[in-house]
């Protein structure tokens, strides 16, 4: 089955993905006691949500140039 994405439906999901992200881990970052019983690693969360948001400029500079 063919699904075609545009670069617009790409961005979306970008930010979408930048924006839970970021939000997870800056939840995670201000609750300590509950953070310490979730296995995540919390610097890889927020590198790979600050990746997406990177991604999301970078598609969004591709769009309007």
């Amino acid at each position: 089955m063919y699904v075609p994405l545009s670069l617009s439906d790409i961005s979306l999901w970008l930010a979408a993905m930048a924006l839970i992200l970021l939000v997870t881990s800056e939840l995670l970052y201000t609750m300590p006691d509950y953070s310490s019983r979730v296995i995540i690693d919390k610097k890889l969360l927020r590198i790979v949500a600050l990746g997406c948001g990177i991604g999301f400029i970078a598609t969004i500079i591709l769009l309007y140039s």
